[in-house]
């Protein structure tokens, strides 16, 4: 068969539902081949739009997420998505085209290394230069994005090489299953946990992978240990109960902090050096288990004296089967610490002053969503805001970036969720400069028939650079700018634009855009002015006083 008959055929293998893209004539062939294929093509607007896609869908559902793009120019405008999955350890394989490679008339028009270029960014990247080495090439790219830890991976399929016949037969895969922690690492673990007197759960991004959700839930049931979640640990367990002490969201000062603090044991489950550190270790301070897929990098703030090596879900079931609940522990202070911090979460939730302060829109999206519904953020101050304030009870119902963080991946993120969960309601939370970086997608959402709501925080800036500028005490310059009518705009695509002008119209607002099925856009002022001395200042007063 022709080659890139081939390669639809191996994808379809892999499980392949979607190619996320936007085809050029050195994809001709291949595009082709999906046009009878069970793949659906996804035609977006911008290459970046279709990468963030790709790669929330390896996220949420585990398999590996696919996106295209002809060559050149085309790929460049991958290198942010692929970052992005890869520092986010989410499954995705970018498939790009190439110029003929056996013989070329154009010289090296629009021709650059796309190979090399992927390669600090990928697991693995690679040429097809010949059809029968496809069968091998695309089972070992889908065999590496899935393997912990998962990530991008990278497949350029050549022009001439597409179009070539091959006879080669698809490589099925094979059957693996991850290792499992020692059992001596297991009792150490139960003997550290028990010998404790006030251990806590250090819940990363790691865990939000693999269904770990349900043996941490089982593990904290029957312990009654507290926990703390990272950004993008946020979920795993619910957080809604008297045991979830915050999340990191601010880098030290926050009341969460002084839980760690007071902890003599921190068991740390799925940490990821992407994130921020959710704490720093000192000679001898509080005694760390590292409970991950992989061993710990040790550096100067990071040497745990425990290592867990294994199946997360594994291994929290072992220690969750040989510990026992004990009467020593104490976690007095650690109440005192979950109440200290919920009653200064409520404080201005109700503010009624508009423009709307962060507290307030937070508490409204979280009134308007189910629990299982998805929030999708994109890249700005505001994600400290949810970070901290938004209580999450499923795995990935926040999906927000503490890996590379880029601006422009929120919009498509909640257009991916809507595909895969057409069943939940999904909005998509983003500030008025990372939602113009990919804003034509609107089009994409309304040509898919997308029901998804678009919630625009307003202040006609950048705003978590003009507030750190602020807090670091430089003048106001450079990071202000102007907006259209957002309004406007979404209708211009075909979807429906609203604006409310006082903080009381944005939940009846919210509420009806998720009962009524549309793209819908809400344009909301918002005022960030209080940010410094709530997060810099206020925050950390009241928490030292706990």
């Amino acid at each position: 068969m022709k080659a890139s008959d081939l390669f639809v055929k191996a994808l379809e293998a892999e499980g392949v539902e979607y190619i996320f893209g936007i085809p050029g004539e050195e994809n001709l062939d291949l595009l082709e081949s999906l046009r009878d294929s069970s793949i659906k093509l996804i035609l977006t607007r911008h290459e970046q739009g279709a990468g963030f896609m790709a790669a929330t869908y390896g996220r949420l559902t585990g398999k590996v997420g696919v996106c295209l793009s002809t060559l050149g120019p085309g790929a460049t405008n991958l290198v942010t998505p692929a970052a992005y999955a890869q520092l986010g350890a989410m499954p995705m394989l970018v498939i790009t085209g190439q110029k003929p490679i056996k013989t070329s008339k154009q010289g090296r028009f629009q021709v650059i290394d796309v190979v090399d270029m992927m390669r600090p960014i990928t697991k693995y990247t690679t040429q097809v230069v010949s059809g029968d080495r496809i069968p091998s090439v695309v089972r070992e790219a889908f065999r590496l994005a899935h393997e912990e830890r998962p990530g991008a991976v990278h497949i350029e399929l050549p022009e001439d090489i597409a179009a070539e016949i091959t006879l080669q037969p698809l490589i099925s895969a094979s059957v693996a299953r991850r290792p499992i922690a020692e059992y001596k690492a297991i009792n150490r673990a139960v003997e550290m946990i028990e010998a404790a007197k006030s251990p806590v759960l250090l819940i990363g991004a790691g865990a939000n992978r693999k269904l770990t959700s349900k043996m941490l839930t089982e593990f904290v049931d029957k312990t009654g240990i507290p926990y703390i979640t990272t950004q993008m640990g946020k979920g795993v367990l619910d957080e809604h109960g008297p045991l979830f002490l915050g999340n990191t969201a601010l880098s030290d000062g926050d009341f969460v902090h002084r839980a760690i603090n007071a902890a003599d044991l921190i068991i740390n489950v799925g940490h990821d050096v992407v994130e921020k550190p959710p704490f720093f270790m000192k000679p001898g301070g509080s005694k760390v288990i590292h409970v991950n897929f992989a061993g710990a990098s040790v550096d100067p703030v990071y040497f745990p004296q425990l290592e867990v090596t294994g199946d997360i879900a594994n291994s929290i079931w072992q220690i969750k089967e040989q510990i026992n609940k004990q009467d020593s522990w104490d976690f007095s202070f650690f109440r005192k610490v979950h109440n200290a911090y919920v009653a200064h979460r409520s404080e201005s939730e109700n503010d009624d002053r508009f423009p709307i302060l962060p507290e307030r829109f937070v508490r409204d999206v979280r009134e308007a969503m189910p629990k299982n519904g998805i929030v999708t953020l994109d890249n700005g101050v505001y994600k400290i805001w949810f970070a901290r304030n938004y209580p999450a009870a499923f795995p990935n119902t926040l999906l927000l970036d503490n890996a590379l963080a880029t601006m422009g991946a929120g919009l498509p993120s909640a257009m991916a969720a809507k595909m895969v969960h057409p069943d939940r309601p999904v909005i998509t939370v983003c500030g008025d400069g990372g939602f113009m970086m990919n804003s034509q997608e609107l089009e994409t959402a309304v040509r898919l028939n997308l029901h998804i709501v678009v919630l625009i925080l307003r202040d006609d800036a950048y705003g978590m650079i003009k507030w750190k500028q602020a807090h670091m005490e430089f003048e106001n310059f450079g990071l202000d700018y102007g907006n259209p009518d957002f309004v406007k705009y979404v209708e211009s695509y075909g979807g429906k634009g609203w604006r409310v002008e006082s903080a009381a119209e944005l939940l009846p607002q919210l509420k009806h855009c998720l009962e009524e099925p549309a793209v819908h856009l809400i344009d909301v002022p918002v005022d960030y002015s209080l940010n410094d001395q709530t997060l810099n200042k206020t925050i950390k007063e009241l928490s030292s006083k706990i």
